[in-house]
C-alpha cells in the first residue's frame, strides 16, 4: 500500500512539474512561421531585453523565381525599401499572465503594422501569434513552430 501511494505521489509530482514548465515556456528562440496556406515562410528569432520581446526575420523560404532578398517596398518610414531579412517585425511584447501582449507585428508583405498578442502552446513547441486591428476579435492567428 505504501509503495503504491509513493508511486502515485511521484507520478502526480512529475505531472505537476511538467504542467508548470509548459505554462512557463518562453517564446524566446527561433520559430518557423507558417502562413494561412500551411507553407513555411520564414524563420524568426524572438529575443528578450528588459522584459520586452522582439522578433527579427533571420531567413526566408522563397519559391523558385522569387527574389531571395526582397525589400519591404510597401513599408513606410525608415523601413521603406529595407531588406526583409534582418528586419525586426515584432516589438513591445510583454508577459501578461500566460500570454504576451501590448506589442506590434509588421507584415512585410503589405507593410502594415498590427497590434499583436501571442501565447506559447504544446509545452513550448508552438506559438500562436495574433495580429489584429483595434480588438483581438478583428484579426488573424498564425501558429508558428519552434525550430531550436
Amino acid at each position: 500500500m505504501i509503495r503504491r501511494l509513493t508511486t502515485l505521489t511521484l507520478a502526480a509530482s512529475a505531472f505537476a512539474a511538467t504542467a508548470a514548465w509548459a505554462q512557463d515556456a518562453s517564446p524566446v528562440g527561433v520559430w518557423r512561421t507558417i502562413d494561412e496556406s500551411g507553407k513555411a515562410k520564414s524563420l524568426v528569432r524572438i529575443s528578450e531585453s528588459n522584459g520586452e520581446l522582439r522578433g527579427k526575420i533571420e531567413k526566408l523560404f522563397r519559391e523558385p523565381g522569387e527574389d531571395p532578398n526582397p525589400k519591404c517596398e510597401k513599408c513606410e518610414g525608415s523601413l521603406k525599401d529595407q531588406p526583409v531579412i534582418g528586419m525586426t517585425i515584432i516589438t513591445g511584447m510583454k508577459k501578461d499572465g500566460s500570454e504576451y501582449n501590448g506589442g506590434q507585428i509588421l507584415d512585410p508583405n503589405n507593410g502594415k503594422i498590427y497590434k499583436s498578442k501571442m501565447s506559447v502552446t504544446e509545452g513550448g513547441k508552438k506559438l500562436d501569434v495574433r495580429g489584429y486591428i483595434g480588438v483581438p476579435m478583428l484579426g488573424r492567428t498564425q501558429t508558428w513552430v519552434r525550430e531550436d
